[in-house]
């Protein structure tokens, strides 16, 4: 005999209905994996008995400490702070040393170029085009990588960056994204064009927008070296060496947060406007934490992300540096094609806070973003600087020399930080999108924001009268 149901049950009913239509969605979704685990939890109790003494839980007990609410951010502050601090100070002696070794070898393959009664043209394509651009991208290159890659590997050997990621997964929901964007956000750190990659774990595809077009504004393995060595030059060198250290990391850390606030921000303006919709959500299960594989992690952080990088430097600064050399040499009248493109772009270069020079080697900087700061100094040194580059300090002079001030340093980091991303990320995006629309979105939006920034920063340092 069926059961009915009387009008007390439907009434009943009807109050649960309208307590569910009341709560948010998140809450709803909240509540049923709430209830899940805990029915899992009591099963297993229930079916299950441990031998022995109880364990201690270490990975709940970190985890308590690492995600939470109050010690969350602050630990996360203080690891990159010590990343930083240990790339910048174990990076400047090993640069000088390289720097010296390989300027050593041009002043040789001079020697022997004029030795074979070589042409000067021949002699200034082979010796000051292509090898000089490759000896700046190992010598301000190499070092940083090869201490700040095995650093960040260890992390995430570690099973740290998960926890990164549930730490970031309550901002992204806030501004409108998805929680996944902190993971593809991470991915981003290393290479921009892999985070692009990466974000096709999110499965919404308004979300799946959002996070490629950001994922430009965390600073990838090119740009890396530029951020640190504009921080130890301008800022560790202004004061005593321990104390500049300091200060350099304190910069640089605060560039790495600006990008993640500017990529927080630029989500919520486009979950508002261009891509508008309702977050999703998603369940981030932690991995446990490993003891690291110090040998073997260090070994594949430089294989796989330091030499990988740096082959791919060498591979676009060589004809990078050929085509400076040859604008250099190249006259309209009484000055060198590379100075017409300075001249004319120093204007608008001044009113962000840069120069010409800086402005034409992000143009040329396109293919990647390793090769901006030694096509700056070949730019430089061809516009009529005869200095011998062979430390830090010659190189800081040499900037000092063509008009640089802290504010120039610090919107070469900003605009570094924020412009257009490189060639392969550009490539990565037209392929993930299929779109030539977004394409174009994902390199016009992050350059007028750069612009923007670095116009504000400057215009601001100029009439406080800080410069």
């Amino acid at each position: 005999m069926a059961a009915s149901i009387g009008q007390k049950d439907v009434n009943q009913l009807r109050m649960l209905a309208g307590q569910v239509q009341k709560k948010q969605p998140k809450a709803v979704r909240d509540e049923i994996v709430g209830t899940i685990y805990e029915q899992s939890e009591t099963i297993a109790h229930a079916v299950t008995q441990q031998a022995g003494k109880s364990r201690i839980n270490w990975d709940d007990k970190l985890d308590a400490v690492l995600t939470s609410r109050v010690f969350g951010f602050p630990i996360m502050l203080l690891m990159l702070g010590v990343v930083f601090w240990l790339t910048i100070a174990g990076a400047n002696v090993p640069s000088e040393l390289l720097a010296t070794g390989l300027f050593w070898v041009e002043d040789r393959l001079t020697e022997l170029f004029h030795w074979f009664g070589a042409p000067l043209w021949l002699e200034g394509a082979v010796v000051h085009g292509l090898y000089r651009g490759c000896a700046w991208v190992v010598s301000v290159m190499l070092p940083p990588m090869a201490i700040f890659f095995p650093l960040f590997a260890l992390l995430e050997d570690f099973g740290y960056l998960p926890r990164v990621a549930f730490n970031m997964d309550r901002l992204f929901h806030k501004a409108g994204g998805h929680g996944k964007q902190s993971l593809t956000m991470a991915m981003g750190f290393g290479c921009n064009a892999a985070g692009v990659i990466a974000c096709r774990i999110i499965e919404s595809p308004r979300e799946r927008m959002i996070a490629i077009l950001t994922n430009n504004f965390v600073p990838c393995n090119g740009r890396w070296p530029t951020l640190i060595l504009m921080a130890t030059l301008f800022m560790a060198g202004a004061v005593g060496m321990g104390a500049g250290i300091t200060a350099a990391t304190v910069v640089v850390v605060g560039i790495v947060l600006f990008g993640i606030m500017t990529t927080l921000f630029v989500s919520w303006v486009l979950s508002k406007t261009l891509l508008r919709g309702i977050p999703s959500h998603f369940t981030l299960e932690l991995p446990p934490y490993r003891k690291p594989q110090f040998g073997r992690t260090i070994i594949r952080s430089v294989y796989d992300k330091t030499w990988f990088v740096l082959k791919r430097a060498l591979v676009t600064a060589a004809p990078a540096g050929l085509i400076t050399w040859i604008l250099a040499n190249l006259h309209i009248g009484d000055q060198s094609v590379l100075g017409h493109i300075a001249g004319w772009l120093t204007p608008f270069g001044h009113a962000i806070g840069l120069d010409g020079y800086i402005l034409m080697a992000f143009l040329l900087g396109l293919p990647a973003n390793e090769i901006v700061v030694p096509i700056l100094i070949m730019g430089y040194m061809a516009s009529g600087m005869m200095i011998e580059l062979d430390d830090m300090a010659a190189l800081k002079q040499l900037f000092l020399q063509q008009g640089w001030t802290w504010l120039t340093a610090l919107n070469v980091m900003l605009f570094s930080l924020l412009h257009y991303p490189c060639g392969t990320t550009l490539y990565t995006i037209a392929k993930e999108t299929k779109s030539t629309k977004w394409t174009v979105v994902a390199a016009l939006l992050p350059l007028f924001i750069a612009i923007g920034i670095c116009f504000i920063t400057a215009q601001v340092v100029r009439y406080m009268g800080w410069v």
